[in-house]
């Protein structure tokens, strides 16, 4: 195996190291490469349905709220491949899921410094430089940013019995052809990805058509997103800065009773779905039967002859419903993907709330020396707030772990001159 060292080596290629790299490119101090395990760029591939589009701005993108004259930008994607005016003219009112995945792919690919197809399997720490070991070499590095992104959440009781067919995560959605004419379709998950599962099925007809439609939701209501200002408010590097100084109870609290800011359904998507149903009962008369059941708690999944059976919990009765199915879609969400090739350096690292801890620059807090510093991205939602996982603050949040490898003095956050104190004031 061949040696080499650099200033960075990014583990992960998902939004967040994406963007870090982006901002590096051919950035004259820092050698850098990103290594990632799967063959080639993909973002939420099994989720690109029809008609789906991003819930934030496209300035919101890898570089803009950093660098906005940065190569890699959205409005420069969208002017190299000769559609800036088309875009604007079409006047849409969010960016369209697959252009934007398109635009990552984009970024991804014109990077030289970013490697598919090489899994990392360890990171050590040799007195002076980290050690990477991938599967096609051994790198020695200054610095690392993790940024291994997210997997696929299922219930325990329900992981077992996944087929991946006619059982399976909403991930695979809009893999191979799935043949969902004419069967029961059981949703469960209350968030964005499940209404536009539900849609999906909704607006298929003829052969293509489910027979029924069942929308499980452990919420009373299926709720809007709040994206209105003062809501976006938290989605601002002050918030996050005022997030990370507050006690873990706090945090937790907060991230309960501010889900709606992060974890709704667009409005567009609701009055879609609303819409839809409409027409199908009043106008076209469809054979297709419909149920949205929230406040519901599924609890237990069985197979009986040749149907799905799920058992949910109604919360509000504490009845228990048993619900047939022919194909169960589980939209419950992600989790921190696991970082087994931190192993090494497991007792070195501290930890906070289930998460490994960070400062406030994002770097891990260890035993190491002060310039060797291991950053953490999209894992610590606990300790950085709603905006961690988002693309909101990505690319201000990598230009906070470049300055600081940098050795650079903190600058002034974009944002500062906000219009919420989220602090108390001082003491006069």
């Amino acid at each position: 195996m061949s040696s080499e060292h650099y200033q960075c080596t990014g583990i992960g290629c998902g939004p967040s190291n994406l963007s870090v790299a982006a901002l590096l490119h051919n950035h004259p101090r820092i050698r850098n490469i990103v290594f990632d395990m799967k063959p080639s760029f993909s973002w939420h591939e099994g989720m690109m349905l029809p008609g789906t589009s991003l819930q934030v701005s496209m300035f919101k993108d890898m570089v803009t709220l950093a660098d906005p004259m940065n190569r890699f930008s959205y409005v420069s994607y969208l002017h190299q491949h000769g559609r800036l005016l088309p875009f604007l003219n079409a006047r849409f009112e969010q960016v369209p899921r697959l252009e934007f995945a398109d635009y990552l792919k984009w970024v991804a690919n014109t990077n030289e410094n970013i490697h598919f197809g090489e899994r990392v399997e360890s990171v050590d720490f040799d007195g002076k430089h980290f050690v990477i070991e991938t599967s096609k070499r051994r790198v020695q590095s200054e610095n690392v940013v993790v940024g291994v992104g997210t997997t696929p959440f299922v219930p325990e009781f329900a992981r077992t019995r996944l087929d991946g067919e006619t059982h399976f995560h909403i991930h695979e959605f809009a893999k191979g052809a799935r043949r969902f004419g004419g069967r029961r379709v059981l949703v469960v998950g209350g968030g964005q990805s499940g209404a536009e599962a539900v849609l999906e099925l909704l607006r298929r007809t003829g052969d293509d058509a489910p027979s029924e439609v069942s929308w499980l939701s452990r919420r009373e209501n299926f709720h809007p997103i709040d994206d209105s200002p003062f809501a976006n408010e938290l989605f601002t590097p002050t918030h996050s800065n005022y997030f990370y100084e507050q006690g873990t109870a706090f945090r937790a609290d907060f991230l309960k009773r501010n889900v709606l800011a992060s974890d709704g359904i667009s409005e567009h998507t609701l009055r879609d779905i609303y819409q839809r149903m409409y027409v199908m009962r009043y106008i076209e008369r469809s054979p297709m039967r419909v149920r949205l059941m929230p406040y519901r708690d599924a609890n237990e999944v069985w197979r009986a002859e040749d149907a799905w059976m799920l058992s949910a919990r109604h919360m509000g009765s504490n009845a228990q419903e048993i619900l047939a199915a022919d194909m169960i879609v589980w939209a419950t969400g992600f989790r921190s993907a696991e970082q087994s090739f931190l192993q090494p350096l497991n007792t070195r690292l501290e930890r906070e709330d289930g998460e490994i801890r960070i400062d406030r620059d994002y770097a891990a807090v260890w035993d190491g020396p002060s310039n060797r510093q291991i950053f953490m991205l999209n894992s610590v939602r606990r300790q950085r707030g709603l905006a961690d996982p988002n693309l909101s603050l990505t690319a201000w949040r990598s230009q906070i772990v470049i300055d600081r490898m940098l050795g650079q003095p903190r600058r002034a956050e974009p944002g500062d001159d906000l219009f919420v104190n989220w602090a108390a004031l001082e003491s006069i």
